[in-house]
């Protein structure tokens, strides 16, 4: 991994996979699982550090991660939403001995997000400007992956609930710069929707 930036990423995989019928974590992509592929995604960037935040099924899903350099963080409150997958990220940053510019939230079962993506992001990124980089969905939403300045660790603590940290950007839209990815940025909850991604893929 080139390092150059103070930046921490955190990969979100905590879900149960309810409607996948099975951790999608472990699915397979490309030669890899989903969660070492979105663990090599995440490596291969500028970003200082890598950790994964585990919830249901999380001691399954550990023992299939092949990278040791990543940091486990098991949100025990999965069950609460996103939002408290965010919460411990935050948390986890703001005990840590490192004075972090920035947290990029990732989701990991959103495959086609590129570490040449990623690095746009933490590219644009001016640290102690209190900004909020985020990826523009469907020509009108915002959404993750989404970096942080440390400005607003301790309000990413403070979340729960499924909505994530659209309030936060929602509150702080004024400092808000967003980025269009060159893929269309989708996630997999359904075995359906696996199989169209990853044909899409292999063609």
């Amino acid at each position: 991994m080139s390092q150059s930036s103070n930046i921490i990423i955190a990969i979100l995989a905590a879900g149960a996979s309810t409607r996948m019928g099975s951790p999608k974590q472990l699915l397979n992509w490309g030669e890899k699982t989903i969660i070492n592929h979105s663990i090599s995604t995440a490596r291969n960037t500028l970003a200082k550090e890598v950790i994964v935040v585990l919830g249901a099924n999380n001691e399954t899903v550990k023992s299939h991660v092949i990278d040791n350099s990543v940091s486990i963080v098991v949100n025990k409150n999965w069950k609460e939403g996103l939002g408290k997958s965010i919460a411990h990220s935050a948390k986890y940053v703001l005990n840590s001995y490192e004075n972090f510019d920035g947290l990029l939230i990732v989701l990991a079962d959103q495959p086609l997000v590129t570490s040449e993506y990623l690095d746009d992001i933490i590219k644009a990124f001016c640290p102690n400007k209190n900004e909020i980089i985020a990826t523009l969905y469907n020509q009108d939403k915002v959404g993750v992956p989404t970096l942080f300045d440390n400005a607003y660790f301790n309000d990413l603590a403070q979340l729960s609930g499924d909505e994530g940290a659209k309030s936060i950007l929602k509150k702080y839209m004024d400092f808000v710069k967003v980025l269009c990815p060159d893929f269309e940025n989708l996630d997999i909850d359904t075995k359906a929707q696996y199989e169209i991604l990853r044909n899409k893929v292999s063609k």
